[in-house]
């Protein structure tokens, strides 16, 4: 079966309205404020993180100046530790945890000591290409890489408020293609566990997958980001996931469908793809190089796009009662 009629047929019925089996939970919507050109006084929030992907490729298509952008606002400002959206290596991935693309895609371009830190990871498309659990090995050399496995979920202190953010790292190549069907149902009942089975203390629930769910790059319509929002639409209502964070797109956008979740994309970590404007769901796109910046306390989620050349893009801020 083709990959655009396996969408239209299995999925098919669920993207008419992937909410409509649902009951409607007690807050229905996540409540943000566009901050963009807005002066603020310091604001110490008590968890700070950084979100890339779509980086690896040799330092080139200004992934070494986003790397040295990074490092240089985290020696600024404070971060605990950076997310990597997936295509963490290009053109194919790394045939092994001793690959020199090792050197020339990571550990030589992101060389700053603010950048010494956890780097929660996860697959995309490109890391398939060769051997995706080189990946995983890696993080029993190196002290920062952090990929325990292909999907793994990880709870984050808020600072000493009491409150924790919930990371659910997922392996969203399984969720595409009809071969993999009963791989992706799998995971998408540990999703489900890790949504369910948390502690009283999480505050914030983010999912983190390399492809997204909505979009408005090239892949707007494409079958990827409609399969991914078959498998998982319903899944972020019924638990109300505050963030889908994802890369793919090679651009930086926040979005909000209908329903709970936002969807932020960081994905211009190197080379970068168009987007488009005017689309309703769309509070910010931009076809620039750059990343995304997290600062998290329990009632409060503050998110900035910064661009190459340091210069914030765009900020908001969501709120919870």
């Amino acid at each position: 079966m083709k990959r655009r009629d396996f969408v239209r047929t299995t999925l098919g019925a669920t993207l008419l309205n992937p909410f409509e089996a649902l009951e409607k939970p007690e807050v229905t919507y996540l409540e943000s404020e566009d901050l963009t050109g807005q002066a603020k006084l310091a604001d110490g929030y008590a968890l700070n993180f950084m979100a890339v992907g779509d980086w690896g490729r040799n330092g080139e298509f200004l992934q070494l100046e986003v790397g040295k952008t990074m490092g240089q606002w985290a020696s600024k400002n404070r971060n605990n530790f950076i997310i990597s959206v997936g295509d963490n290596f290009y053109p194919k991935g790394v045939i092994s945890e001793h690959d020199p693309l090792w050197h020339y895609s990571f550990e030589n371009v992101y060389t700053a000591y603010s950048l010494q830190c956890d780097w929660y990871s996860i697959l995309g498309n490109h890391d398939y290409m060769s051997d995706p659990d080189a990946q995983i090995r890696y993080s029993a050399i190196s002290r920062r890489w952090k990929m325990p496995a292909r999907y793994y979920s990880h709870e984050v202190p808020i600072g000493k408020t009491g409150g924790k953010l919930l990371l659910v790292m997922i392996d969203s190549n399984k969720m595409i293609f009809e071969a993999d069907r009963e791989e992706a149902q799998k995971q998408i009942e540990w999703i489900n566990a890790a949504l369910s089975n948390v502690s009283p203390d999480v505050k914030w629930k983010m999912v983190v997958g390399h492809h997204p769910y909505y979009t408005v790059g090239p892949r707007i319509s494409n079958y990827e980001t409609l399969a991914i929002r078959a498998a998982l639409a319903k899944t972020f209502e019924k638990h109300q996931v505050d963030v889908y964070l994802s890369g793919h797109e090679h651009s930086i956008q926040h979005l909000k469908p209908e329903g709970y979740t936002h969807q932020f994309i960081s994905g211009a970590g190197s080379e970068i793809s168009t987007v488009t404007s005017g689309v309703s769901y769309s509070k910010f796109q931009a076809a620039e190089n750059g990343f995304l910046y997290f600062s998290l306390d329990n009632n409060r989620m503050n998110v900035k796009a910064i661009n190459q050349a340091g210069t914030v893009l765009y900020e908001t801020e969501l709120r919870k009662a």
